[in-house]
């Protein structure tokens, strides 16, 4: 099968090539010339030149945002054939992925929300979790290629992915500042962080922040978990305007909202999500390492 990729980030980058060594012929493209480049040496996949040159029977984006996701569609559909396929395993606010479908619908191509959740390795390595959403029969044709990716769970109709993927960020931003906390809080009282991570991930606080972001990525002080900060606290965003919608209390996803956007506020543009350790080490006037 030939397939479109958009978008050759952290995690678009190993999508892609995980796509060619599962045997689809992949094209792809990247506004940045050197990505695009590095991407077209792996075997099986082959740059184009611009957006329409992405044309296939289906087409992956893995993008910051839906705006950026509509740009690409904008230029893309015209050059698609009747019955085509876009897949949107980025980020993206349900609204803007219903709109898309809607104007996509009317020359024949279906979407699918299939955002995707893990590490560039498991990009790489197909062992991603995607999270997709739209009609059955545009489902099925997803199938083949969302599997070369990893594990799929069919999440409901159109938009329902986007939604769930921003309500799972948001409670991943609230578990790694609250392991954060807690630590320092430890610290403090003379606990080593390795210690406590050992017993907090064998007792009933682990998660994924203590048992993976606070050992890979902040005990080492490399911050390199390969998500920006700037993409974590869009989907607090989106998931907290989800939970205004719903109505009812949401202490946690406005406390984290207003803690993210202040660690974005003072850390240097570019951060790592897991910078938010840092600042909030700034804060406490102690850190985690050392």
């Amino acid at each position: 099968m030939r397939v479109g990729f958009a978008g050759l980030g952290a995690m678009g980058g190993g999508m892609c090539r995980r796509l060619a060594d599962r045997g689809f012929e992949v094209t792809v493209y990247d506004i940045d010339a050197d990505v695009l480049r590095r991407a077209a040496e792996h075997p099986g996949v082959t740059a184009a030149a611009d957006v329409p040159g992405l044309a296939a029977p289906v087409v992956v984006t893995m993008l910051p945002d839906g705006a950026a996701v509509r740009r690409v569609a904008d230029a893309l559909l015209p050059a698609l054939e009747p019955g085509a396929l876009i897949l949107d395993t980025g980020s993206s606010a349900p609204a803007d992925t219903l709109e898309l479908a809607r104007v996509a619908a009317k020359s024949g191509t279906a979407v699918v929300d299939a955002p995707v959740s893990g590490s560039p390795a498991a990009a790489r390595s197909g062992e991603l979790t995607l999270m997709a959403a739209g009609d059955e029969e545009a489902l099925d044709r997803a199938e083949p290629v969302l599997s070369a990716l990893g594990r799929i769970h069919r999440v409901g109709p159109s938009g329902a992915g986007h939604a769930l993927k921003a309500l799972n960020n948001l409670l991943s931003a609230v578990n790694l500042a609250a392991v954060a906390e807690v630590m320092l809080a430890g610290r403090a009282f003379g606990l080593e962080p390795a210690v406590m991570l050992e017993v907090i991930n064998a007792s009933t606080g682990r998660n994924h922040a203590s048992r993976t972001k606070l050992p890979d990525h902040v005990l080492p002080g490399t911050f390199d978990s390969g998500f920006a900060l700037r993409l974590m606290l869009k989907d607090i965003r989106i998931a907290a305007g989800l939970q205004a919608e719903a109505g009812g209390p949401a202490p946690f996803g406005t406390a984290c909202r207003e803690l993210w956007e202040r660690a974005e506020a003072d850390l240097p543009q570019g951060a790592d999500n897991v910078e938010v350790v840092r600042w909030l080490e700034q804060a406490a006037g102690r850190e985690l390492r050392g």
